[in-house]
């Protein structure tokens, strides 16, 4: 016979009582929907390894964004798809006041003001090299100069009107620095800082580095984005970032980090946790979901219960458009 201290289906038994056991519950304003900004101001470029999504030209941006935001679509993230000849050792063209990054902030925040524009900040889509620095002449990373420069391209995206800055190159230091940069500049008031806290060098990135065409040329991340199977750094690195004024601490990727979710929620447990659900997961589930593994929609939705339960509270995924409808 059953002890009766051993009787759980009680709790959960009713449909109605099944939400009581949820520890958070998806809304709109736990999604971010990244989109990439190619300098191809008229395209609509489909991205061959992420079913469903483009890179937008300006001018097709309010066409994308606008159905969205009637749907209840809160925030958007920015990666600029600049052309390869704009692109130098030092990723100058980054804040390009004519780039697509700086435009498609100022058409966004004209367009929906109350819509969330966050900017990702980083080198990589703009060097010629494809790191996310400035090089040393061995081409070590110089992470001094890579800092400084990080810090210039996050005050004019805040400069221009973004919400939010969001640091994904993994150079040591760049918070406390983007923070002073944006207080000097008058602007800490008003625009968060969201750090790419524990971002590791993953295998899940390939379709990413398709759309935004950022590959390395040479040699990989490893020497600045995290081990795979470390856990001490990604701890230490959060606890870095809160320190050094973080707003907001990111996990990337999310679905095989989930232990460092619950870890960053617990080493930060009054600060909002991220987790960036990256193009290697999203290309994962649709294939997956074509081969009749499972059912998209249940699948998708799965994960991003998971994803809250680690602890997150805002949650960055190529799946926001299905999400937005799927949440009624």
């Amino acid at each position: 016979m059953v002890e009766l201290d051993s009787l759980l289906h009680s709790g959960y038994h009713n449909p109605v009582l099944r939400p009581l056991q949820v520890e958070r519950t998806l809304t709109r304003s736990s999604l971010m929907y990244p989109i990439f900004i190619t300098d191809e101001k008229d395209s609509l470029i489909p991205i061959p390894s992420m079913p469903n999504q483009h890179r937008i030209g300006i001018n097709r941006l309010e066409e994308v964004i606008a159905p969205l935001v009637a749907k209840g679509l809160k925030a958007v993230m920015l990666f600029g798809v600049p052309n390869d000849s704009v692109k130098d050792a030092f990723g100058t063209a980054a804040d390009d006041p004519e780039g697509p990054v700086i435009m498609a902030v100022k058409l966004l925040k004209t367009k929906f003001p109350a819509l969330l524009v966050s900017c990702d900040v980083c080198l990589c889509e703009y060097t010629s090299h494809g790191h996310c620095g400035h090089l040393n002449a061995d081409n070590t990373i110089d992470n001094d100069a890579s800092v400084r420069r990080l810090a210039e391209v996050a005050v004019n995206y805040a400069k221009a009107g973004a919400d939010n800055v969001a640091p994904s190159d993994m150079m040591d230091g760049r918070m406390r620095a983007i923070k002073q940069g944006l207080h000097d500049a008058g602007l800490s008031h008003r625009v968060s800082l969201m750090a790419y806290s524990a971002k590791y060098a993953s295998a899940l990135y390939g379709p990413f580095r398709d759309a935004a065409c950022s590959g390395a040329k040479f040699g990989d991340r490893a020497a600045y984005q995290l081990p795979p199977g470390s856990r001490g750094l990604a701890r230490r690195a959060i606890q870095r970032d809160v320190r050094e004024g973080a707003d907001i601490i990111m996990v990337k990727p999310a679905t095989f980090y989930m232990d460092i979710i619950r870890d960053a929620k617990e080493l930060a447990p009054d600060h909002p946790i991220a987790a960036y659900q990256v193009s290697g997961e999203y290309a994962m589930l649709h294939h997956a979901a074509a081969a009749g593994v499972f059912e998209l929609k249940t699948a998708v939705l799965e994960n991003i219960a998971s994803l809250q339960r680690a602890g997150c509270s805002l949650i960055l995924t190529y799946f926001t458009p299905e999400l937005l409808d799927w949440i009624e």
